[in-house]
């Protein structure tokens, strides 16, 4: 009996690469938040932050961001020059994805196929893909500011890009929330990333 790979190596590799690289982003992020606030009701707890102290957490920040840029402009291009996000996530249409967000809110929707995705995971990898580049985008804005005038001013100045690099973390975490709440009900999802089949 031969199996079909559903997830071919090098897209398995970006992904937990991909994971690893964001979830050190995002705690050595929090802490480099927490020494300049932007929001200041929102505080992160230590024991959920990295690095330890400004200094530390900003050497993981940016050990990780070069590895997060270069993973995802690595997955993006073979993606593209091999055709898979063109097939994995078009055609998308408005009316499939109501279907089937009104059937996955009944808990009817369909996860039989794995090799498909569905509507509303169409949407929500195409939504991750473009926050990670606004969240790339956003902290080349504050990381340099000088040298990189007009993507500073895109951002809407230092400040702003600050705000647009916080919200565009906090939709990354809530993805990944329901992305892990998502494999924990279809476990099968997880083996096919794991070993591609």
């Amino acid at each position: 009996m031969t199996h079909t790979t559903i997830h071919p190596a090098w897209v398995r590799i970006f992904h937990w690469v991909n994971a690893a690289a964001a979830v050190v982003m995002c705690l050595s992020g929090w802490q480099v938040y927490d020494a300049s606030p932007i929001f200041k009701a929102i505080r992160f707890p230590a024991a959920i932050t990295l690095g330890g102290w400004l200094g530390g957490a900003l050497l993981w920040h940016f050990a990780a961001m070069w590895i997060l840029a270069a993973n995802f402009s690595g997955y993006l291009a073979i993606g593209i020059m091999t055709g898979r996000l063109r097939t994995k996530f078009f055609p998308l249409r408005f009316r499939a994805i109501v279907n089937d967000l009104a059937a996955a809110m009944r808990g009817t929707l369909s996860h039989d196929d794995l090799s498909r995705y569905n509507a509303v995971q169409k949407l929500a990898y195409l939504f991750v893909l473009a926050d990670i580049a606004v969240l790339v985008l956003s902290g080349l804005a504050i990381w340099k500011p000088v040298q990189l005038p007009l993507l500073r001013l895109l951002m809407g100045g230092f400040d702003n890009a600050r705000v647009v690099h916080f919200v565009a973390m906090s939709a990354l975490v809530a993805f990944l929330a329901i992305h892990v709440v998502m494999v924990a009900l279809v476990p099968r999802s997880l083996l096919t990333m794991i070993r591609g089949r």
